[in-house]
């Protein structure tokens, strides 16, 4: 055997395991949970026992990997949307991760950019938010936000510049929302990773954005990845939350998503959902 194939069983290393396999072994064929792990006598086996490390590492990467707002800016711009590099008030990663609060607000110099914009009024503001994770940022925001531009075109909304954030939180979008002078602001953001979905995507949606804001009057769209909900099916269920918000004018818990009933009875055909 190689060295490059070795490190697949523990047996690869003169490691003799007896594994005890579960009875519902077949279920964790359809689900990333970790379920029916077996054992190797009082213990996990050792390949369940990597595969935790690893997760656990990926996980910690995610929430640590330096953000790289300049070239998601870029990738943004190339599809054609105006964009800015914001930040918010937490001046490191340690004082974001430790101080919640100043992740919520933007900092002085970013406030001042965007009090000194003059803001017509539009029917949304976007910004991408790093978050707890920047792996998924990366990944996900310019495969979802290509997906959404055909929605955003479809309905003829007005969209304000792409702000790009770091260290941000979600309530940053209300300051952001706000200065912009738009209806409705939707946060992309990377959320806290788990130890099988380390770039996963939420995105959150507040109608009359504005500081003070609770969460109880957004509207989440939750595991937004190739593993969880696909990026044009995302994009379908944000724009029908979106036109009911501008119509209704609320968000929140007021607001229910009842965007797949449309699927089901097949009234309205998606575009390309995977």
């Amino acid at each position: 055997m190689s060295e490059a194939a070795k490190g697949e069983h523990p047996a690869d290393y003169g490691i003799e395991e007896a594994v005890i396999e579960d009875s519902w072994r077949r279920l964790a064929g359809v689900t990333p949970a970790r379920i029916a792990l077996g054992r190797a006598g009082t213990g996990l086996p050792t390949r369940e026992v990597l595969r935790f490390a690893l997760a656990h590492a990926q996980a910690r990467d995610a929430v640590h990997l330096p953000f790289d707002s300049a070239r998601v800016a870029a990738d943004i711009a190339a599809l054609s949307f105006e964009t800015l590099e914001l930040a918010s008030a937490a001046p490191a990663r340690d004082a974001y991760l430790r101080r919640p609060d100043l992740g919520r607000r933007l900092s002085d110099e970013s406030r001042a950019r965007l009090s000194a914009r003059a803001a017509a009024p539009v029917d949304l503001a976007i910004v991408v938010a790093d978050g707890l994770s920047s792996t998924a940022i990366h990944a996900q925001a310019v495969p979802f936000l290509t997906a959404f531009k055909a929605r955003i075109a479809e309905a003829g909304w007005s969209v304000g510049p792409v702000c790009v954030a770091s260290q941000a939180r979600v309530a940053l979008g209300d300051e952001v929302g706000e200065l912009l002078n738009a209806s409705a602001c939707v946060v992309l953001i990377g959320e806290r990773p788990g130890l099988s979905s380390p770039d996963s995507l939420g995105l959150y949606l507040t109608f009359a954005p504005r500081a003070g804001r609770s969460d109880a009057e957004r509207n989440c769209i939750s595991n937004v990845r190739g593993e969880g909900l696909s990026h044009d099916h995302a994009a379908f269920k944000l724009a029908w939350l979106l036109k009911e918000a501008l119509a209704r004018r609320i968000t929140g818990v007021t607001l229910k998503d009842e965007s797949d009933l449309l699927l089901v009875g097949g009234l309205v055909p998606p575009a390309r959902i995977g």
